[in-house]
């Protein structure tokens, strides 16, 4: 399963960080903040990127540390906070790890419940290392990270692209399309969103990030052919935009880490409101002038 961070107290938290061991599991809100808790709406995070090395006033935790502190102040919280893979700066390192848990932890204090993806910066073992106890004695889908999340209005099936460390391409594999085919016709009440780090291969060369999903023509006949699929969300890219690929949506979220080319991108988070029709994404920007802050796309489902 993906990383489902729980409600357990700082104290027993900062306790087991300071062993290297994160203890997490399933858990929802706590009763006590259950009337803050907005059912239908998401956060979206990637491409986190946090190094052991990092000084406390650096951009990337810098901008990790804003997005987690307005998230945990909002009046109304998101029901499920998904970081979508490349949590660490570069090949997944025990200290990337237990920094990036850290600064997450307020999240987990707060009662919201985290879900975590693996992208191509990330190292399985070194995070099972650390997380120890998200490491399954017989996981779903062997030496993969899985779930399934459900929602009033949703479902959001989280997948495992990383294919190696420092390995720009993704890969599902076999055993990992074969087991979201068994899930996906298990949970057809819903619309179901998938997530994963790295982007499709999908809409013409323009689209493709070096790297990208080896197996993305596979995955997509398999999506397709099940109308309850209606988005593809991922990370990857360090940029922000929107497609559609045989009427299956394809969100790219903005990197919350740094961007290559300031020019035409900058970092923030995606906050989306679901329904049974569609959802509302509005991005966030740590840059409070820029054009994107605040944007919202409004995606209409394909029928199902």
């Amino acid at each position: 399963m993906p990383v489902h961070l729980t409600t357990e107290s700082r104290r027993s938290f900062m306790v087991q960080l300071g062993g290297a061991v994160v203890s997490t599991s399933a858990l929802q809100a706590l009763p006590a903040e259950a009337d803050r808790v907005d059912p239908d709406r998401i956060a979206i995070l990637n491409d986190t990127h946090i190094g052991a090395g990092h000084t406390s006033n650096a951009p990337v935790p810098s901008h990790l540390r804003e997005t987690v502190a307005w998230l945990v102040a909002l009046e109304r919280r998101p029901a499920a906070v998904v970081i979508n893979g490349d949590l660490a700066l570069s090949n997944g390192r025990p200290g990337d790890y237990e920094h990036f848990a850290r600064l997450i932890a307020p999240l987990r204090e707060a009662g919201i419940p985290v879900h975590l993806t693996l992208g191509n910066h990330d190292d399985r073992d070194v995070f099972h290392e650390v997380l120890k106890a998200e490491k399954q004695a017989q996981p779903p889908v062997v030496a993969k990270q899985v779930g399934v999340v459900s929602l009033p209005n949703a479902n959001l099936f989280l997948l495992d692209s990383l294919k190696g460390p420092l390995v720009a391409q993704g890969l599902l594999g076999p055993a990992q399309i074969s087991w979201l085919g068994r899930m996906l016709d298990a949970h057809a009440d819903k619309p179901a969103l998938v997530f994963a780090h790295h982007n499709p291969r999908l809409g013409g060369e323009e689209r493709h990030f070096p790297g990208g999903l080896e197996d993305s023509e596979t995955l997509w006949d398999l999506l397709v052919s099940r109308p309850h699929v209606k988005a593809y969300v991922h990370g990857h890219i360090h940029h922000r935009d929107f497609f559609q690929h045989r009427g299956i949506h394809i969100i790219n979220t903005p990197a919350t880490s740094f961007v290559s080319r300031p020019e035409e991108s900058t970092t923030g988070w995606t906050m989306a409101r679901l329904t049974e029709e569609g959802g509302e994404f509005t991005t966030f920007t740590h840059l409070r002038d820029h054009p994107w802050n605040r944007a919202v796309a409004k995606l209409a489902w394909r029928p199902t």
